[in-house]
C-alpha cells in the first residue's frame, strides 16, 4: 500500500514539477532543512545543557526555553514543510525507506519530549527548579533527547543508503 502511494505521489503535478527541476529545487530544499536541523540541534542542546547544569547557570530554566524554544518551535515547523517537500519530490525514495521510518518515528517522540517539557515547565516553574532538574530521571531525559536528535540525523543521511537495512527496508531490490 505504502509502494502505491509513494508511485501514485510521484506522478503529481507537484511531485513533476520538483523532480524535473531537481538541479535546483531538492539542494535548495535539503539546504535549508539541513540549516533547520541545525537550529533544532542547537536550542536542544543549550536546554539540555542547562538542565545537566553544565551550561546556562546565569539563567532559569525557564529563561533558558524562553530563549531557545521559539528557535525551536519554527525550526520545526521548517523542517516539517521542508521534509514534505523532500517527500513529495522524492516519494519512493523516502516512503519506502526504514530509515525514514525510524526518523519520523524519533522525530514524534523528540518533539513529544520537546512540547511535554515546555508545557509542564510553564505550569510548574519553581517545582522544575528547585527539585526536578536535580533527579536523575530528568537528566537521564536530557541526555536522551540529546541522543535522539542525533539518531535523527543520522537517520536522515542513512535515507539515501537505506540498503543498510537489507531485506527490512521496503526498496525494491532491483
Amino acid at each position: 500500500m505504502i509502494r502505491q502511494f509513494a508511485e501514485w505521489l510521484s506522478q503529481t503535478s507537484l511531485s513533476i514539477l520538483i523532480q524535473t527541476h531537481n538541479a535546483w529545487v531538492i539542494p535548495t530544499i535539503q539546504s535549508i532543512h539541513i540549516i533547520a536541523i541545525g537550529v533544532v540541534l542547537t536550542s536542544v542542546l543549550m536546554i539540555d545543557l542547562r538542565i545537566l547544569g553544565w551550561a546556562g547557570h546565569d539563567q532559569t530554566l525557564r529563561e533558558t526555553t524562553d530563549r531557545f524554544g521559539p528557535w525551536l518551535s519554527w525550526a520545526l515547523l521548517v523542517l516539517l514543510v521542508t521534509g514534505i517537500s523532500m517527500v513529495i519530490g522524492e516519494p519512493v525514495r523516502a516512503l519506502l525507506s526504514l530509515s525514514f521510518w525510524l526518523k519520523m518515528f524519533l522525530v514524534a517522540v523528540g518533539t513529544l519530549i520537546a512540547a511535554i517539557l515546555q508545557i509542564t515547565l510553564k505550569s510548574n516553574e519553581q517545582h522544575w527548579e528547585q527539585t526536578l532538574v536535580n533527579r536523575r530521571s530528568v537528566r537521564s531525559l536530557a541526555i536522551l533527547t540529546l541522543l535522539i536528535w542525533v539518531g535523527i540525523v543520522i537517520l536522515g543521511r542513512l535515507i539515501a543508503y537505506d540498503y543498510v537495512w537489507g531485506s527490512w527496508s521496503l526498496k525494491p531490490t532491483a
